[in-house]
């Protein structure tokens, strides 16, 4: 049976789905930033003339935008507000947090393994997760591609919604098949929400493009969203609810902040005598903040040092035990 393992991580709460030693889903949380499901009091900085929406600050002073603002609304004055999404990333800037005026108490944002319990299956926090399997499908979201026999996945995450690109050898009708299990996996793996387009081979056949609408239906009966039917040039559209932003996300905008945290959680993984050495290209090092490096000092009983390499990509730092 399937369940959730949770792993409280340095800087990073995180969960897979697992079910015969197969990561079917996977989440990543943050602290410190606004999150779905939060309550709390907040300022509203601005709201637009003869609208019900307008931007508010919260205590931890990111904004959100606000919607069904009130008529009684004003700027500058308090207001209770339920956090609905988290803010995005995108290149070059964020798309802000949104929040609903709520009459609901305030209260935090449900933990992760909180969320995941609402879904009715197991949940278990665990020291680790078993295997490599979480360095693999992070590879895969720093990567921003997934192979598969015959052809290949490639993700592309936009302001306007995630892009995916079919690839490969195989003719387009085999292709296009071939590609709906990875790609239904995928989608669950790496936590996709919001608007993704599908750029499927060319199907000139009607037969063929139904063909691949009901193998596509079937392979995503769970995963709760909209689409549209193929067009003409092999292009799917699909919509699902977005809360938070997905892992292929963070891969793409916040790259060195993820490699940072993977970074940390292989070291908290070491066994054996020494010293942990972390290293890794230099752009890295503003994102090692200090009470992070003293939570892994605190966890593994160790001493930690940094060595900053050039010649690391930014996407692979490493860690390992070093002789005082």
């Amino acid at each position: 049976m399937a369940e959730w393992l949770v792993e409280d991580g340095i800087a990073e709460e995180r969960a897979i789905l697992l079910h015969n030693d197969e990561i079917l889903a996977a989440r990543i949380e943050w602290p410190g930033c606004l999150k779905a499901g939060q309550v709390e009091d907040a300022v509203l900085l601005s709201r637009r003339a003869q609208s019900s929406r307008g931007t508010a600050r919260f205590a931890n002073g990111e904004e959100a935008l606000v919607s069904r603002l009130p008529g009684s609304a004003r700027e500058g004055a308090p207001i209770r507000l339920e956090v609905t999404r988290a803010a995005i990333g995108e290149s070059g800037r964020f798309k802000l947090a949104q929040a609903r005026p709520t009459t609901l108490d305030p209260s935090p944002a449900p933990s992760l393994a909180e969320q995941l319990r609402r879904q009715d299956l197991p949940v278990r926090t665990v020291r680790q997760f078993p295997g490599n399997d979480w360095d693999e499908l992070v590879g895969e979201a720093l990567a921003g591609e997934v192979a598969f026999p015959g052809g290949s996945l490639l993700f592309s995450p936009t302001p306007a919604m995630l892009l995916v690109d079919i690839d490969g050898h195989l003719p387009p009708r085999e292709l296009a098949i071939a590609a709906i299990a990875p790609l239904a996996r995928s989608l669950r793996r790496f936590d996709v929400g919001g608007s993704v387009g599908v750029d499927f081979p060319t199907l000139s056949a009607k037969e063929d493009r139904r063909a691949v609408d009901a193998e596509l239906g079937s392979a995503l009966a769970d995963w709760p969203h909209e689409r549209t039917a193929m067009n003409g040039f092999g292009f799917v559209q699909l919509v699902a609810r977005l809360e938070r932003p997905s892992i292929l996300q963070l891969a793409r905008f916040r790259r060195k902040s993820l490699a940072v945290r993977q970074l940390l959680r292989r070291a908290e993984r070491l066994e054996g005598a020494g010293l942990v050495e972390l290293r890794g290209h230099p752009a890295l090092e503003a994102y090692l903040k200090p009470e992070w490096l003293q939570e892994l000092a605190r966890r593994t009983g160790r001493e930690i040092r940094w060595h900053a390499d050039p010649g690391l990509a930014i996407e692979a730092p490493h860690s390992q035990l070093v002789t005082p």
